[in-house]
């Protein structure tokens, strides 16, 4: 079952950018460990806040990405971008009136 993770990450100020950029970087290993959609956006009103909304063939797919090598090395390079201030919410995907 398809699983959603949306959530927030706190920039440090004026880092923003930065974080997006990051976070925008290609990378075809998502695809290859069954990341189906990774969207990153901003809001103004919130401007050290990223919004990041993530589709995965399942939790265990999502799971399983965070103890790759390079995932570790991403989030490692985020990590001074980064204010700690986290937030979100995950759920599996039910259907949508989108698709089948």
């Amino acid at each position: 079952m398809t699983f959603a993770n949306a959530g927030t990450l706190g920039a440090l100020p004026g880092k923003r950018d930065a974080l997006v950029a990051h976070l925008t970087r290609r990378s075809d290993l998502l695809e290859q460990i069954g990341c189906l959609w990774y969207e990153v956006g901003v809001n103004d009103d919130e401007p050290d806040t990223v919004f990041v909304v993530e589709l995965w063939e399942s939790a265990a797919a999502h799971q399983s990405s965070l103890a790759l090598p390079e995932v570790q090395a991403s989030i490692a390079a985020a990590r001074p971008l980064l204010s700690g201030t986290f937030g979100g919410f995950r759920f599996e995907v039910m259907g949508s009136p989108l698709r089948d």
